[in-house]
């Protein structure tokens, strides 16, 4: 989705490679791709996050699968407090339903 592409082509490049080296390990292991790496978001049916981290730089990609193993990446966020953005939630379960034209 946009919001994903933008904010994955303005990452610098170390953050952009661990980023794309991280969605291959989505894309090879699908739904069974566990922590560290991903992680079910309670409270957001379908909804994941990809947990990337590359030295003190922490962030997430928002992601959900479509036919069992197609995913959809949404879009990310640097995360700069201990508890994910509740806007950056929102944001991206709004773009998932709308995706699914719910």
């Amino acid at each position: 989705m946009k919001p994903a592409e933008d904010f994955l082509l303005k990452l610098e490049n170390k953050l952009k490679a661990k980023a794309f080296r991280t969605i291959e390990l989505l894309a090879e292991f699908g739904p069974e791709l566990r922590e560290p790496f991903s992680k079910k978001i309670k409270g957001y049916s379908g909804l994941f996050e990809l947990r990337i981290k590359q030295g003190s730089n922490i962030f997430r990609l928002f992601y959900f699968f479509e036919k069992e193993r197609v995913v959809i990446i949404t879009s990310g966020f640097v995360k700069k407090k201990q508890k994910t953005d509740k806007d950056e939630l929102v944001r991206a379960f709004k773009l998932m339903k709308t995706y699914k034209g719910e």
